[in-house]
């Protein structure tokens, strides 16, 4: 079935066919049907799957249909976990509306809220949140909830992670008990299921959850590579896919920064995005990646969730991440919807009991890139890291000494 044939407004059917959507991803197929409906629904759906435009597409529609016969106002509160996030997604309802009357706004701390405010005062049909704002906001009188007819919690799991658990029940408090509500989480959890059915009624759920949770569209490996030698993997791996854009996770700020620097040595450009950097800060880094202005981006978990960027060709795990589950969030920023992606990971051989726990995650285990050993050496050896050239200088010494036609010095020719 193609979007062509659903009974949406031709509008949002002109900007679907101009953002090159064609045909509805799995969770689109299920979703879409019946939130048009108007039905509750509970999806479960792995990273990269199109979730967004599943609940983006079914609500601009039915705002529009309301709108013609209703008086305008906030209808649509979309609640997700992170500053990005809110961004990325306040950007996805612009760009279905774009031939439509439907206004989007993003709330989300971390900058002035004046802006915002005024925003708001302009007039606003969604409202896309971060947890916290919302709150200040709809305290401060800025947003009235009372008119709210949806409500749609993304990246729950990623919510309660953070802990908003309190945030979501007191802004649910002050939402109409009539009201449909969607829930999208990528994984599930008890805590998740209370949450969820306590508010929505009689929810259709959507599980799409294939035996392996990382997207068929991405092509991941992992390779064994020492932790002091991961920087001229990574270098490497950068100079051999140029004009390519490649977003690496890192453990922490600190990691991030530094790699940068390793980077930097080497005369390749890169941008850094973690919890360290201001939020005006992080928007322009988004802006600079996006954009294309800088192809590597160096990343923490923070950024797991948050980067929705349209063709991320390499993600690289320079670290292995601190909990399983992140490998699939990681690894989910390539290959998104129907398009194919690469992952690779760096693995040292005090991160292999971490590989184990992702491997039992995914109930499979990851191809492993085998590294012959010239190889490995090659890497480390051409490298244009001059901290290290030595090594180079060393290797070609060593192979003047091996040469038939070298001399010794010292030694003298024996008469005879």
């Amino acid at each position: 079935m193609k979007f062509a044939s659903y009974h949406i407004s031709p509008h949002i059917k002109q900007s679907l066919d101009e953002l090159g959507f064609k045909r509805p991803t799995d969770i689109q197929f299920k979703a879409i049907p019946s939130i048009l409906k108007g039905e509750d629904v509970l999806a479960i759906a792995q990273t990269g799957t199109g979730k967004t435009a599943a609940f983006a597409i079914p609500v601009i529609d039915i705002l529009l249909r309301r709108k013609q016969r209703e008086p305008q106002g906030l209808k649509c509160i979309v609640m997700v976990p992170t500053h990005e996030l809110a961004i990325q997604i306040s950007g996805v309802f612009d760009s279905i509306a774009k031939h439509t009357d439907i206004r989007t706004v993003g709330i989300f701390g971390g900058v002035a809220q004046d802006p915002q405010i005024m925003a708001l005062k302009d007039g606003a049909d969604v409202v896309v949140a971060t947890p916290g704002r919302l709150f200040d906001l709809a305290s401060q009188g800025h947003i009235n909830l009372r008119e709210v007819e949806i409500l749609i919690l993304d990246e729950a799991d990623h919510m309660l992670d953070l802990g908003f658990y309190n945030d979501i029940r007191d802004l649910i408090k002050r939402l109409p008990r009539e009201r449909q509500t969607l829930f999208f989480s990528a994984t599930i959890s008890e805590k998740i299921k209370d949450l969820a059915y306590s508010i929505v009624r009689n929810a259709i759920r959507i599980q799409i959850s294939p035996k392996d949770p990382v997207s068929k569209n991405i092509d991941h490996s992992v390779m064994f590579v020492s932790m002091d030698d991961k920087r001229f993997f990574l270098e490497r791996l950068i100079n051999e896919n140029p004009d390519t854009r490649i977003l690496v996770f890192v453990r922490t700020k600190v990691r991030a920064e530094r790699v940068a620097a390793a980077m930097e040595r080497v005369k390749i450009k890169t941008i850094t995005m973690h919890g360290g950097k201001e939020q005006a800060d992080r928007l322009n880094v988004m802006k600079a990646f996006k954009e294309g202005e800088v192809n590597v981006l160096i990343a923490t978990d923070v950024s797991a969730r948050g980067v929705h960027i349209d063709n991320v060709d390499f993600v690289v795990n320079y670290d292995l991440p601190d909990k399983e589950e992140n490998y699939v969030h990681r690894v989910g920023r390539t290959g998104r919807g129907n398009k194919s992606g690469n992952a690779v990971s760096f693995c040292s051989e005090e991160e292999k009991p971490m590989l184990k726990l992702i491997e039992k995650y995914l109930h499979n285990p990851i191809k492993v890139l085998e590294v012959a050993k010239d190889d490995y050496k090659e890497t480390l050896l051409f490298t244009e890291d001059t901290n290290d050239n030595w090594k180079l200088l060393m290797r070609e010494a060593e192979k003047e000494m091996n040469n038939p036609k070298f001399k010794k010095p010292g030694k003298k020719n024996k008469r005879k």
